[in-house]
């Protein structure tokens, strides 16, 4: 009986989850509310009774499930698999693979939710079946993924691929929500953008953005970029200064890893060649030239799928 694997991305919102085939292709996927009452403590359990559910429903048994790979936010001990803290989720020392084990009986790998969406973009995605692959996630805050001969980079103690807690401005930057000031994630993240573009605006008179500003009482990263495709000078200024840092902090990290791939995800990356134009520009400055020659740019392909799709292929490939 072919077999096929489960993919959990754990978000701050929802849920994600997929039954996927051993091949890569989703069978089926749907998302449940992620439950942070009483520092997330019931997220297990109602992961197990959602899968146990959704299969039932499609006629067969959990007989027909091989693993589980779950991709979650936060600090992690990836032998344990246990949650030393995830600020969004509410989890402080949880012992996630622990309880979802004991829940659903099923074998359960424990990653970082960038490093699932990294592995799901070389696997099916933009990474095209690359072997070395860098895989940038710009959200709310950014996120990376490091692949190094088809094995993602832990490090010691899990941190590997932390890319959003580069410091990029050294003194002055802005305060980021891990504690340090100036990290790439205050310039790069939607947010950052946002800020960036928000502070700019007295020195811009002229911007487009004044009106979306004054209009909604906020601006967005997805108003900047289209303020940049209408060339407005406050969003050429702002997404230039965004991709220096990136372009900069992306080159240092290819320098030292030699990726074939650079895949850039979230929804920041949905800005397309607005983005990528000037980044690779700020990426090539900085870059070794044989580095940035071996570096293809490509913007992730499997969205909000890329985490459960990485999820299946840690159970496909760490089950026993």
């Amino acid at each position: 009986m072919s077999k096929w694997l489960v993919g959990v991305d754990v978000g701050g919102t929802t849920i994600k989850m997929a039954f996927v085939s051993t091949t890569g292709d989703i069978v089926d996927k749907w998302e449940i509310p992620t439950n942070k009452e009483e520092g997330g403590r019931f997220i297990t359990e109602e992961i197990a009774a959602s899968i146990e559910q959704k299969v039932t429903a499609l006629g067969e048994t959990k007989e027909k499930l091989q693993g589980i790979g779950i991709g979650a936010p936060g600090f992690i001990d990836m032998e344990t698999g246990f949650i030393f803290h995830a600020v969004n989720i509410g989890w402080r020392d949880f012992p996630l693979k622990e309880s979802l084990v004991e829940k659903t009986g099923l074998p359960v790998t424990v990653d970082n939710d960038a490093n699932i969406a990294a592995i799901g973009e070389m696997w099916t995605g933009a990474g095209d079946g690359a072997k070395d692959l860098l895989c940038v996630t710009l959200g709310t805050g950014v996120g990376g993924g490091i692949v190094s001969n088809g094995n993602i980079i832990h490090g010691v103690n899990g941190m590997a691929g932390e890319i959003g807690h580069i410091t990029s401005i050294v003194e002055g930057g802005a305060k980021c929500n891990c504690g340090k000031t100036g990290c790439l994630e205050t310039i790069a993240s939607a947010t950052g953008i946002a800020r960036l573009a928000k502070e700019g605006l007295p020195n811009h008179p002229d911007s487009f953005l004044h009106g979306v500003y004054e209009r909604s009482g906020q601006l967005t990263s997805k108003d900047v970029f289209d303020a940049l495709a209408q060339e407005d000078s406050l969003a050429v200024e702002v997404i230039d200064e965004m991709c220096f840092h990136l372009g900069f902090a992306i080159a240092n990290i290819a320098n030292a890893v030699n990726p074939g791939k650079i895949v850039i995800g979230g929804g920041v990356s949905k800005a397309g060649d607005l983005l990528l134009t000037p980044l690779k520009r700020e990426f090539s400055r900085f870059a070794l030239p044989r580095v940035k020659d071996g570096a293809d740019f490509a913007i992730a392909t499997l969205g909000n799928d890329a985490g459960v799709i990485g999820g299946a292929w840690l159970a496909k490939t760490n089950a026993s």
